[in-house]
């Protein structure tokens, strides 16, 4: 009990850690809020704001099972959060993915067949995120028919697992059909942000090729902005594959193993939220914490 008390008490505050950075980059971008305010902009304001709802969905489950308020929880309040916790986890890898494309099609050069796909302002990134909202809202609209609320009787399992409501399928073969979606959806967009991600890091190799050679000719130059900004949104990209995929893997051997591993139960339960809390602290870093010189040139 103390050790469950424990491991609560530290995600929580893990948790509140990251709703105060997630708020503070999303009040940061918004102080920035202009007519003339570029795409890049507009996706870090939402990829925070996705972030929120994620630490905050998560945050109030586990709150709920530390101190086990079961009572202060409804059947649909259940539901309502184990939903929206799922569908801002494909709403983060969707706005992720497309900070990726947008950021790669910013550096490139004029010349470059890809230019045309440049949004001319963030209002052109307004339908897609749209799209992206009722995508992720219809993958996961199974949840709210199975999942349920455990009884009182049960409250010796939600101290024991951490958990307060279970997904129970009557239907296996409607389940498989929406794993199989979210599954579809995230191998695409995981495919379209390696072939960003790869764009971007040749783009950044001439330039640093390009640097070398004007150093060598005692001639001096400058980073542009864009090129600074670029290496911002890879190392956004690559924290979350690192969380993404050890969540991956944790799962799968916990399923294997039952889930009797304490230690690798607790580790899946920060993996599942480590993107939400550490990407803002990453943007805060880069940007120079108060200062945002290099969101000025998106």
């Amino acid at each position: 009990m103390v050790l469950n008390l424990t491991k609560g008490m530290i995600f929580m505050f893990a948790t509140g850690l990251g709703i105060v950075g997630n708020i503070f980059v999303l009040v940061n971008y918004m102080c920035l809020f202009r007519s003339t305010m570029k795409s890049v902009q507009l996706l870090l304001i939402h990829l925070a704001f996705t972030n929120t709802i994620t630490l905050v969905t998560k945050g109030i489950t586990r709150t709920i099972s530390i101190f086990v308020l079961i009572n202060l929880m409804d059947t649909a309040g259940c539901k309502i959060l184990i939903y929206l916790s799922r569908v801002a986890r494909g709403l983060s890898i969707s706005t992720t993915s497309l900070l990726t494309v947008v950021q790669a099609v910013t550096i490139s050069l004029r010349t470059s067949r890809w230019r045309w796909m440049q949004p001319r302002s963030a209002w052109h990134i307004l339908p897609l995120l749209l799209f992206f909202w009722i995508l992720n809202s219809l993958i996961s609209m199974n949840l709210p028919f199975y999942i349920k609320l455990i009884s009182n009787m049960n409250i010796s399992n939600i101290s024991k697992n951490n958990d307060y409501c279970y997904f129970e399928s009557e239907n296996r073969t409607i389940r498989w059909i929406f794993i199989i979606l979210m599954v579809l959806r995230d191998a695409v967009l995981q495919g379209v942000m390696g072939w960003a991600s790869g764009h971007m890091v040749f783009l950044l190799h001439k330039h640093h090729q390009h640097v070398l050679y004007l150093q060598t000719s005692k001639l001096l130059y400058r980073t542009p902005p864009e090129m600074k900004a670029a290496q911002s949104v890879l190392l956004l990209m690559f924290c979350y594959l690192f969380f993404y995929w050890a969540d991956c893997f944790i799962s799968l051997y916990l399923t294997f193993s039952l889930g009797t591993d304490s230690i690798a139960n607790g580790l899946h339960e920060f993996l599942t939220i480590g993107y939400a809390i550490v990407s803002p602290f990453l943007q805060i870093h880069r940007d120079g914490l108060f200062l945002v010189p290099v969101i000025l040139v998106f």
